[in-house]
């Protein structure tokens, strides 16, 4: 199975796999990769800032990378290493969101699953509690 660019043309490997949304994925990928290399935990009474913070830097823009391609009859199809790096930028924004209450996790979840709750939820702030549990009940 071959994917499809946005263009209609069979995706090769290359450019030519890159779909409009490339530049794009690759800052929020970049961007996600830094940032949990220089993580250092929220000071007390932060948390809830600075998660949110990742909520807005990073899992509203990738799942919002994935919702607008798939919406509007445009049907964009990412190559399978735009997909890769959405994926790995939604789960390190996500484990970012998650360690500023103190929760570690090593998130796996898929964009398409972010892009279901927050069409559900309007809310991309519960897309990063549902899919990290995060902050804990009590």
């Amino acid at each position: 199975m071959t994917d499809e660019r946005a263009d209609g043309g069979s995706a090769g490997s290359g450019a030519a796999e890159r779909s409009a949304s490339h530049e794009e994925i690759r800052a929020l990928a970049a961007a996600a990769r830094a940032e949990r290399r220089r993580f250092e935990p929220p000071a007390d009474g932060e948390a809830a800032e600075r998660a949110l913070s990742y909520v807005r830097e990073g899992v509203a823009p990738v799942t919002g990378v994935y919702l607008e391609a798939h919406t509007g009859g445009r049907n964009v199809r990412f190559s399978a290493a735009e997909l890769r790096s959405l994926h790995r930028a939604l789960n390190d924004w996500l484990a970012l969101y998650a360690r500023c209450y103190g929760v570690r996790v090593d998130p796996d979840a898929t964009v398409r699953t972010a892009a279901e709750i927050l069409l559900q939820t309007h809310d991309a702030r519960e897309v990063a509690r549902l899919l990290t549990d995060a902050p804990p009940r009590r």
